[in-house]
């Protein structure tokens, strides 16, 4: 249990000393500050009931030590919505554009344990049907050649170069752009790439993003790197857009050669192109776990300051766009927008505050000044004027950290799409605050006041910024004078296995540059701050264990995986289960022990340790021990279990 702060430290002896050194200052002349003195008598009992009222004082109830936070302007952080990308798949490609609304709802499958989670979309989808109309190719320093009249007339060319080279790059051009869709890029091919793995082969998929090549993520491969006819699925970014290249305006799409990963081979002949076929099959948006209210009616004015209206549904979720509030007067509805406090507000500004947790809208009130007039701190509706709200969100909350592929339900009918999915997992759910995190949180705000200076600081103000952060983490920029590094780790769920996705331990960039910029203002003159993810040092755990007698092999063997990519887990490893500690070395010894308390594990016959990147998937050689960086993370990586049956 967390412990509470004390609002006033100090005890008896304390009350004691300070009470005899304001003697000492106003009555120099008593000197006799022994016990037996009537004077010290007094101070002493004096001390003794107000050391008393101090200790009831330090227990009052929770509601009263709210008000206190109140006061000095800490409430409760709201609950934060889950976001996730939602994949709209075809039946099969369409000539018109398909259109999926924003709101469409979607959700993980009900089951007899669990509640279906339903996300909504938070824009409006477009499926645009698309097809190829320029092929080209382009050495790693060479001209582009067309090769679009090649496959029209029935002839065959190679993808790359003679002897195919990094760098080397197949141009497809589309008809126009095809921003967030999934592309299909049906290849007629000959067997001709010779050398790679068709599983593996050193090719990379781009798509011209408006600045810049932009990696697609491939959904598919049917032709084994070019190597046979076949559909290549492509997810392309939502940032594509058309460009010139050899004189051809185009939806430009690209595959380039790049260096084999390990194990993988490269080409020493190029594959060989007959045509390519090119069309849309689905599109990808964004889902929030949350409900959206639109136009609500909060009533009417009384034309007084000080005001507040409840809304009809709380929490109130932190969502994309700023709460507004909108009021009603002779010319139309005017727009009011949302502060974080009065303070700085002036007779005629339109502002207004919103407690998300309690679910309440309080307008500008009136301060009475030290000469006896009344400021106000914001303007006021006139009475019987109209309040609405046009749009706000509830819901949020962990629920929402789906794993990747739960999302599999349409909650509803929209012509011609087959199915939907999540390729990601969902991030950022996180509960409202509880009134035993605001008694830690609340004596820091205090004395914070909203600028960074220490550490802690950082990583309040960060908080604030994010609150859907599982870890924050601030410390000294090496080499940097004056440069702070704040490290911060997205929440992300874990899979059935309790398996991470090391794409979910990344933040997203709007995250950073949220963060960042609560940050600048609330810096320290002369402070560069860096606003990053810490490094992740990725660990493989090669164990042997032998299962007792009666116990299933496969069972073990998926309990022992599952304890040890638990337990190193940035997220909720270590020995108190609320993360792997930064900079804590994994011991050999440690994994041991984690594995004798597996269900079903008799003895742990052998343990190696390999540090691996969990980027590029190379591994070192076996130890007993791997090293963690002061402000790293250990990071499970592909753990392998051999389990023999007990002697």
């Amino acid at each position: 249990m967390l412990p509470s702060p004390d609002l006033d430290d100090r005890r008896f002896q304390d009350l004691v000393d300070d009470a005899k050194r304001m003697v000492q200052a106003r009555c120099p002349e008593w000197t006799d500050h022994n016990v037996s003195d009537p004077g010290v008598t007094l101070i002493e009992t004096f001390a003794f009931m107000t050391d008393q009222l101090l200790y009831r004082l330090n227990r009052v109830p929770d509601r009263l030590y709210l008000a206190f936070l109140d006061l000095i302007g800490v409430t409760l952080h709201p609950a934060t919505a889950a976001t996730v990308d939602v994949v709209f798949r075809l039946s099969a490609p369409r000539p018109e554009p398909v259109v999926v609304p924003a709101g469409t709802e979607v959700s993980t499958v009900r089951t007899d344990q669990d509640e279906a989670v339903v996300f909504r979309t938070t824009a409006t989808l477009t499926i645009p049907p698309r097809e190829r109309t320029y092929l080209g190719t382009r050495g790693a320093k060479g001209e582009v050649r067309r090769r679009t009249d090649a496959v029209t007339s029935g002839e065959r060319f190679p993808a790359f170069a003679e002897t195919p080279a990094v760098g080397d790059v197949l141009l497809v051009g589309l008809d126009d752009a095809a921003p967030g869709c999934v592309v299909a890029l049906r290849f007629d091919c000959d067997v001709q790439g010779v050398g790679v793995d068709p599983r593996r082969p050193p090719l990379v998929w781009e798509a011209w993003g408006g600045s810049r090549w932009e990696r697609c993520d491939v959904d598919a491969d049917g032709t084994g790197g070019l190597n046979r006819a076949g559909d290549v699925v492509l997810h392309v970014p939502a940032t594509h857009a058309t460009s010139v290249e050899d004189g051809l305006r185009a939806g430009w799409l690209r595959c380039r050669v790049v260096e084999p990963g390990e194990g993988a081979r490269a080409y020493s002949a190029p594959p060989v192109v007959k045509d390519v076929v090119a069309f849309t099959v689905g599109g990808t948006v964004g889902a929030v776990h949350a409900e959206t209210v639109t136009d609500e009616v909060l009533g009417t004015s009384e034309g007084v300051p000080g005001q507040a209206f409840p809304l009809a549904h709380r929490p109130v979720v932190v969502g994309a766009d700023p709460l507004t509030l909108e009021v009603a007067t002779a010319e139309g509805w005017q727009t009011w927008t949302e502060t974080g406090s009065f303070a700085e507000a002036g007779p005629q500004d339109a502002v207004f505050v919103v407690d998300r947790t309690a679910g309440e809208v309080r307008l500008p009130p009136a301060v009475r000044d030290a000469d006896g007039t009344l400021v106000l701190h914001g303007a006021v509706p006139p009475a019987g004027a109209l309040l609405r709200v046009p749009r706000y969100q509830v819901g949020g909350g962990p629920a929402g950290n789906v794993a990747a592929g739960a999302i599999r339900v349409l909650r509803g009918t929209i012509g011609f799409v087959d199915r939907v999915e999540n390729r990601r997992a969902g991030r950022g759910g996180v509960d409202a605050e509880t009134v035993d995190e605001a008694r830690v949180r609340g004596p820091l705000a205090l004395r914070t006041r909203d600028r960074a200076v220490t550490a802690e600081d950082y990583e309040h103000l960060t908080r604030v910024a994010a609150p859907g952060l599982a870890r924050v983490r601030c410390v000294a920029a090496p080499g940097v004078a004056e440069g702070v590094r704040v490290l911060v780790v997205p929440a992300a769920p874990a899979d059935d296995d309790g398996r991470r996705r090391f794409e979910d331990l990344v933040p997203d960039p709007d995250l950073l540059a949220r963060v960042v910029e609560h940050l600048e203002p609330r810096r320290t003159l002369g402070a560069r701050v860096v606003v990053e993810p810490p490094r992740y040092q990725g660990v493989t755990v090669v164990a042997r264990v032998s299962a007792r007698s009666r116990a299933r092999r496969a069972t073990v063997e998926a309990a022992a995986l599952r304890a040890l990519y638990t337990y190193v887990d940035p997220l909720g490893g270590g020995r108190d289960g609320r993360g792997w500690p930064f900079g804590r070395a994994i011991h050999a010894g440690e994994v041991f022990a984690a594995l004798q308390r597996v269900d079903g594990v008799e003895t742990v016959e052998d343990v190696k340790l390999f540090a691996a990147d969990p980027i590029t998937g190379d591994r070192g050689d076996p130890v007993q021990r791997v090293e963690v960086e002061p402000e790293a993370l250990a990071f499970s990586y592909q753990h392998q279990v051999r389990v023999v049956e007990g002697s």
